[in-house]
């Protein structure tokens, strides 16, 4: 592997960069985002080292990569994957990172069936940040994470197998799994989480706005429970959008659960909730 293409270099994409310059890659990193910024960023920070000036650009370089990461948002990574089957050949890899893999998967098989075509390695790191940006990516930010595979193919290539060498080199763990399991795991572990913590932090904007006794009583407690709500609409959207029934099953089963405790708020059903809970946590 000598040459790297990072489309997206935000938080997720400059942070590869770094991870690889870190672990030893010697080759050429480019990049390219969509915000002029971002690029700009990631080129001083090191992540990178040149950028395309638009998105063809990025298309030429492309074809010299020997591995193309989509660290767009996941409408904009199906985006990208079209756009690459016009540049693409056999012996590159693309792999991506978004947070939803069944669509992605589903139109890779599409796209890179043939043979004499790139292969596409579907893949999520479960690593971030509440708030996005080159400006926040850090070398070390999968170091102990998961990383999070759907192979689309049963053999994987060299140049496959090189990509998940790297990230291994970054100090994540990886997994490989089925990408509708994927979805169905994600939507409870991750989509949940911050479904519930956006809606709680909107509910609390609403009822006392930016009243100073919230601040001043809410405590860690709050401050842990609404952190995710600081997460931009623009990256969260797309995980709506390519994940709804998943993420739509989850919040009813909330909702239930949420309705259960606060019919038992004076019965013994709340001492078992709170047993249930601890459980859990002793077990992780």
């Amino acid at each position: 592997m000598e040459r790297v293409l990072i489309v997206g270099t935000g938080l997720i994409g400059a942070s590869i960069g770094l991870s690889l310059r870190t672990a030893g890659f010697a080759g050429r990193i480019d990049g390219w985002d969509a915000s002029s910024l971002e690029r700009t960023a990631a080129v001083q920070m090191g992540a990178v080292d040149g950028v395309a000036d638009d998105a063809e650009a990025a298309l030429a370089l492309a074809q010299t990569a020997n591995v193309i990461v989509l660290a767009v948002p996941v409408l904009a990574i199906k985006d990208w994957m079209q756009r690459l089957t016009t540049v693409v050949h056999r012996g590159q890899l693309i792999t991506d990172v978004g947070s939803t893999k069944l669509e992605v998967a589903e139109l890779a098989k599409t796209l890179f069936a043939s043979a004499e075509t790139a292969v596409f390695l579907p893949g999520h790191p479960m690593a971030g940040k509440e708030s996005g940006g080159a400006m926040l990516a850090e070398a070390n930010l999968f170091n102990g994470a998961m990383w999070l595979f759907t192979p689309t193919t049963s053999e994987p290539t060299a140049i496959e197998k090189e990509w998940r060498d790297w990230v291994s080199f970054f100090g994540a763990r990886t997994l490989d799994m089925d990408a509708m399991r994927h979805d169905e795991l994600c939507a409870w572990v991750s989509h949940l989480p911050q479904m519930l913590s956006t809606a709680l932090a909107a509910l609390l904007e609403d009822r006392f706005g930016d009243a100073p006794e919230i601040g001043a009583i809410g405590g860690r407690a709050l401050r842990e429970t609404t952190r995710l709500g600081a997460s931009p609409y623009s990256m969260w959207r797309d995980v709506a959008m390519t994940n709804t029934e998943p993420i739509a099953d989850t919040l009813l089963a909330l909702e239930q659960r949420l309705a259960h405790v606060r019919e038992n708020l004076r019965t013994p059903g709340l001492r078992d909730e709170f047993a249930l809970a601890n459980r859990f946590r002793q077990r992780r």
